[in-house]
């Protein structure tokens, strides 16, 4: 509806456990985003330099760090409450090196308020066995959403029931 390109951006390890946010960016042409020099909303990378972050494109949404954002889509259609409608749908696929597991769920993210929302999750039990990991949704044209699980080799067909 925007015409914008929206991005996840998995960011570097080994600069902590909540250190540096994965991202959500919107992308234009012949902007730089920091990488690798900076990140989040440009903020030095310690071990590749500044390389002036304060003229870099600052994040649009951080997000919790090593929880792998990769598919993400926006939900314009009519299946789930009106008040989903426009929200960007975000798959975790979840942390590898992490002490405390984080990611391995679907986020719903307000874009009138940048809020991350738990949508779906249960990819990762409470004793942080790995069931599933998504990578990708979709909505078809009735509104109903698709998730891609490459652990598990699943699609999950996900709808709301009035």
């Amino acid at each position: 509806i925007t015409n914008e390109l929206y991005a996840t951006e998995n960011s570097r390890d080994w600069l902590g456990e909540d250190t540096p946010p994965d991202e959500i960016n919107i992308m234009e042409s012949n902007k730089h985003y920091g990488w690798p020099f900076c990140y989040g909303n440009n903020i030095p990378d310690p071990e590749f330099g500044d390389e002036n972050c304060k003229n870099r494109e600052p994040s649009f949404i951080d997000l919790q760090a090593h929880s792998a954002p990769l598919g993400l889509a926006f939900n314009f259609g009519h299946n789930f409450p009106d008040e989903y409608k426009g929200d960007l749908f975000v798959a975790y696929h979840g942390s590898w090196n992490r002490k405390v597991p984080t990611g391995y769920k679907i986020v719903r993210i307000d874009m009138n308020t940048k809020q991350v929302y738990d949508f779906a999750t249960g990819w990762l039990t409470e004793d942080n066995k790995v069931l599933g990991r998504p990578v990708d949704i979709i909505f078809d044209k009735d509104g109903i959403m698709y998730v891609s699980d490459d652990f598990a080799g699943m699609i999950y067909m996900i709808h709301y029931i009035k």
